[in-house]
């Protein structure tokens, strides 16, 4: 029997109330933060991986058409995913999800080897499948477990831990590689390292619950959610092909992971040598975890009012991103596939020339957190109850996923550099106005919405 000490208690009439204690598992605050544990260990490794710059090889065939793999079969399972979720609960869909990203750099391991690329594809399209499972889940987590008027910082919190799990697989192979200066590939001990951590994923991913599980510090249990049939699920997937509000984020969706291939490899990949590719991305990862924090800031305190603040954050999302694409525009003008540089950049040799394409690379990084927490915001806006953004999260997923499978193989066919930076860069002005118009016409302010935040323990 636990001992109640008086700064513990309250006396109403006799009666004596515990307070709610800072820290359990069942809180939203320690739910959000193990799952950016569990994508930090995952997603957020293979976001290191992925950004190398062809999967840490000499030549980024193999990895482009694994990511082919990859976001072909999420573009499926994204959609899908959350029927997934409502049926089998969220510690199957996240176990089953996070078990794939252990097999996809494994794969690598083997390539490193043998050079042969089946592998590493078939690895990718059953990443492709869990990596569905797994954001369905975590999209669930993240908009509905919060509660309603602070989504925008939880939001943050997330991707600041997630994004810190690319800050540390950005070190791995820096000091794995730091004395190989003119090596081509990452040596074995880097795959297996992030092979570790990915497992470690694995394991806490058993520690998410169900969201009526889930009690918030006033009392009140996040949605309950009674899963539904297989046959349910795939017909509430299929309306949302013709739900309005989906429409108007699919541009911003297809978008959102477009530009990883031409960042990864045409800037990172291109322009500098192997460790500093690694020391890169320590910061491109680290300009996420500032970027959500400043933009989860604006979503939930710039202003009263809930649409004020989504056209607050859509519109400083908009400048900021116009400015760096603006930046990279000037730097592309630099170099080509037909004139690569003769020397690539490194972080201790180049002297000044190492730092425009950095803080540019960097730059790209902070725009990717904002602009992907805001369109978290704007999809936790929509509704409350995790069913619902369940399906909503997995059909950005599969619609992001999409456009990054198209991106993947835009690269491999070697189209301009330049026209990749202008497909990227058209991609995401054009989302900013339908996001807009989303705001308009279905956001409603807290008070008009009749927001509920859940049943009353």
């Amino acid at each position: 029997m636990s001992v109640i000490t008086e700064e513990e208690k309250t006396n109403h009439g006799g009666v004596v109330e515990e307070k709610p204690k800072r820290w359990r598992l069942n809180s939203p605050l320690s739910q959000v933060t193990l799952m950016g544990f569990v994508c930090f260990c995952c997603p957020g490794m293979f976001n290191a991986l992925s950004g190398m710059g062809g999967g840490g090889q000499v030549d980024p065939t193999a990895a482009n058409n694994a990511n082919t793999a990859v976001y072909t079969a999420f573009t499926v399972f994204g959609v899908l995913g959350g029927a997934f979720y409502n049926v089998l609960g969220p510690r199957l869909t996240l176990a089953a999800g996070c078990s794939t990203y252990v097999l996809y750099a494994g794969s690598f391991l083997y390539y490193n080897h043998h050079h042969h690329q089946a592998f590493a594809i078939v690895a990718g399209a059953l990443l492709g499948c869990g990596a569905g499972l797994l954001w369905a889940g975590e999209g669930a987590v993240m908009t509905s477990y919060p509660p309603p008027h602070r989504k925008g910082t939880y939001i943050a919190l997330f991707w600041s831990i997630f994004n810190l799990g690319g800050v540390i697989g950005g070190f791995v192979p820096f000091i794995l590689n730091y004395r190989r200066s003119s090596a081509a590939s990452v040596n074995d001990a880097t795959y297996i390292a992030f092979m570790c951590f990915m497992f470690a994923g694995v394991l806490l991913s058993f520690g998410i619950l169900p969201a009526n599980s889930v009690v918030r510090d006033d009392g009140s249990r996040c949605s309950a959610v009674k899963y539904s049939r297989a046959s349910t699920e795939f017909a509430a997937v299929l309306r949302l092909f013709l739900d309005k509000k989906m429409l108007l984020i699919v541009p911003a969706a297809w978008a959102s992971n477009f530009f990883y291939s031409y960042q990864f490899n045409n800037v990172n990949g291109l322009l500098f040598n192997l460790r500093t590719r690694g020391f890169n991305n320590v910061f491109y990862w680290g300009a996420q975890m500032a970027g959500s924090f400043a933009i989860g800031y604006i979503m939930d305190f710039s202003f009263k009012s809930r649409r004020a603040r989504g056209f607050a954050g859509i519109s400083l999302v908009a400048v900021i991103g116009t400015v760096i694409w603006a930046g990279g525009l000037a730097n592309q003008h630099g170099y080509s596939f037909d004139n690569l540089p003769v020397k690539k950049l490194d972080f201790k040799d180049s002297g000044k020339g190492f730092a425009g394409p950095f803080m540019l690379y960097m730059s790209y990084g902070l725009l990717d957190a904002m602009y992907q927490s805001m369109v978290y915001w704007l999809i936790g806006a929509l509704a409350n109850d995790s069913m619902t953004l369940s399906r909503y999260s997995g059909f950005y997923k599969g619609v992001q996923s999409a456009g990054a499978a198209v991106a993947w193989q835009i690269d491999t066919r070697k189209v301009p550099l330049m026209s990749q930076l202008v497909i990227n860069w058209s991609l995401t002005t054009v989302s900013y106005p339908l996001l807009i118009i989303l705001v308009y016409v279905f956001v409603k302010d807290e008070d008009d919405a009749g927001d509920v935040s859940g049943n009353k323990v």
